[in-house]
C-alpha cells in the first residue's frame, strides 16, 4: 500500500533522522533530486561464494551461480519482486573464506522523497499512519551535527612502500595502473547519521548513502557510478581518474584544474580507464552503441577534482542490468588495468580484504532498472571497528610522495565532518 504526503522539507536530513531512530536493519540512497528511505527485511538475498539464497517468509531457495553470483542475485530479487536494495563487496569475484560478498533486502517499508512530496510504501493502513508520523516528527528534530574527531595519519610510511613496489611491478610489465589504498582508523565513537548529514553538506557526491545492512554500517559521499542501467536497457559509466585538491580558493582551485589537464601521468590514468570502460561495455552491449558522451570533464568532488567522462551502450538482448553490472565490477577507477593483475597485487601490497570499500551500494527496481553507486569517500563501521579508506591511481610515472598526498585529499571528504556520538549512547 501506499499513500503521498506533500512534503517541503529537508529530504536528507529527514532520512538521516529516520536513520537516527531506527532500530531495524536499514539504507538511505540519493540518486540526483530523489533520496529513498528503506528499512525492515520482508525478504534478503544473500551470496556467498557459489551459493546464492533468498529466504522470506521463513522459507528459503537458492539460485544456481554457475554464470557468476550476480546474475543468479538477479533472478532471486526477481523471483521475490518489488524494489530491493543491498551491497556488493570488493571480493565478489575472490571471496575471502566462506564470507558474504553481496546482500540485499526486500523492505518492509520505504518512503521516496521527491520534490514536494513523500510517497510512503508499507504492508497495512495502521503501518502507512505510524510511517507518517515518523516522517512528521524525524523532520522536526532533524539530526543536527555537533563537534568534529580528529582522525590522526595512518601507515603512511608503509603506503610509501607498497606505491614503489606497484610502480616497480608496473614498470616491470606486470599491469599498467592499480589502485593502492590504505586505511585509517577511527578511535572515538561516531554519531554514523550526524556524520552523513554533516558531510553530505559539504560535499557534492554522484549518490550518497547511509545504511546498516549485513554487519556493516556504512555512511558515504559516491564520486561516480559503478553503472546505471534504465527501463529503456541504457548502460551508464562513468569512470573519474585523475585527481587534485580543491582548496576554497577559487584562483588555486582554477589552477588545480589547469594543471590536470597538462599532467601527462594524470590524463594517461585517465585515458586508460576510459578505453577499459569501453571495452567492458562492447562485451555486453549491441555492437555499435557504445559511446563516450562525455570526455575528460572536471567534475568537483567535496575535497576534490576529477577529471571525469561518460560512456554509454545499449544492451544485447538475452542481457540484463545484472549482466552489465558484473562486466564493469569491480570498477576501473578502484582496481586497475587488467582488472585481475591489478586485484592479485592488491592482495599482495594492502594490508587486508577491503569489504565495502570499492565495492557498490545498488538499488534495484522490478521495471529492470539498476543504479550502483561506487563505494568511495566513505566511513566505516564493523565488528566494533570504524575506519576510513582512500587511495589513488597508480601507474608508472607515479611518485609515492604525490600518491600519498592524494590519499590525504581525499579522506578530507569525510575526516573532516566525523561527529562523535553523544555520551552515554
Amino acid at each position: 500500500m501506499r499513500r503521498v504526503l506533500s512534503f517541503a522539507g529537508d529530504a536528507v536530513a529527514t532520512a538521516a533522522a529516520l536513520c537516527s531512530t531506527s532500530q531495524e536493519p536499514h539504507l538511505l540512497y540519493e540518486n540526483g533530486g530523489v533520496v529513498t528511505w528503506a528499512e525492515g527485511e520482508r525478504a534478503t538475498v544473500e551470496a556467498r561464494p557459489g551459493c546464492v539464497r533468498l529466504r522470506e517468509g521463513g522459507q528459503e531457495e537458492d539460485f544456481p551461480a554457475a554464470q557468476g553470483p550476480l546474475p543468479a542475485v538477479g533472478a532471486a530479487l526477481r523471483r521475490a519482486g518489488c524494489r530491493a536494495y543491498g551491497w556488493v563487496a570488493a571480493e565478489l569475484f575472490e571471496p575471502v573464506a566462506d564470507d558474504v560478498v553481496a546482500r540485499f533486502f526486500l523492505p518492509r517499508r520505504e518512503i521516496i522523497f521527491t520534490r514536494g512530496e513523500a510517497v510512503l510504501i508499507a504492508g497495512s493502513e495502521p503501518e502507512l499512519d505510524e510511517l507518517a508520523r515518523r516522517v512528521t516528527a524525524a523532520a522536526r528534530s532533524g539530526v543536527e551535527p555537533a563537534g568534529r574527531i580528529p582522525v590522526a595519519d595512518h601507515g603512511a610510511e608503509d603506503y610509501l612502500e607498497a606505491v614503489a613496489a606497484a610502480v616497480q611491478a608496473i614498470r616491470a610489465g606486470e599491469l599498467d595502473k592499480v589502485i593502492l589504498s590504505r586505511a585509517v582508523p577511527v578511535l572515538a565513537a561516531l554519531d554514523l547519521p550526524a556524520t552523513y548529514l554533516a558531510g553530505r553538506r559539504a560535499n557534492q557526491p554522484a549518490r550518497s548513502f547511509l545504511l546498516r545492512l549485513g554487519g556493516w554500517e556504512v555512511a558515504g559521499f559516491s564520486p561516480e557510478i559503478v553503472a546505471r542501467i534504465d527501463a529503456a536497457r541504457k548502460v551508464t559509466t562513468q569512470p573519474l581518474a585523475g585527481t587534485r585538491a580543491l582548496t576554497g580558493d577559487r584562483h588555486t582551485d582554477a589552477a588545480g584544474r589547469a594543471e590536470l589537464y597538462r599532467d601527462a601521468k594524470e590524463v594517461f590514468e585517465h585515458a586508460v580507464s576510459v578505453r577499459l570502460a569501453a571495452a567492458e561495455l562492447a562485451g555486453f552491449c549491441v555492437p555499435g552503441t557504445v559511446r563516450v558522451g562525455e570526455f575528460m570533464t572536471v567534475k568537483e568532488r567535496g575535497s576534490v577534482q576529477h577529471l571525469a567522462s561518460e560512456l554509454t551502450g545499449e544492451l544485447r538482448p538475452g542481457k540484463d542490468a545484472w549482466d552489465a553490472l558484473a562486466g564493469l565490477f569491480p570498477a576501473v577507477t578502484a582496481s586497475g588495468i587488467p582488472k585481475s593483475e591489478a586485484c592479485a597485487l592488491l592482495r599482495r601490497l594492502e594490508d587486508g580484504p577491503r569489504g565495502l570499500y570499492s565495492g557498490a551500494v545498488v538499488a534495484v527496481d522490478p521495471d529492470g532498472s539498476l543504479d550502483a553507486a561506487l563505494v568511495l569517500r566513505s566511513v566505516f563501521r564493523r565488528n566494533g571497528r570504524t575506519w576510513l579508506r582512500a587511495g589513488a591511481g597508480i601507474v608508472a610515472g607515479s611518485r609515492p610522495e604525490r600518491e600519498l598526498e592524494e590519499t590525504r585529499e581525499k579522506l578530507a571528504s569525510v575526516s573532516r565532518y566525523l561527529v562523535p556520538a553523544a555520551v552515554g549512547s
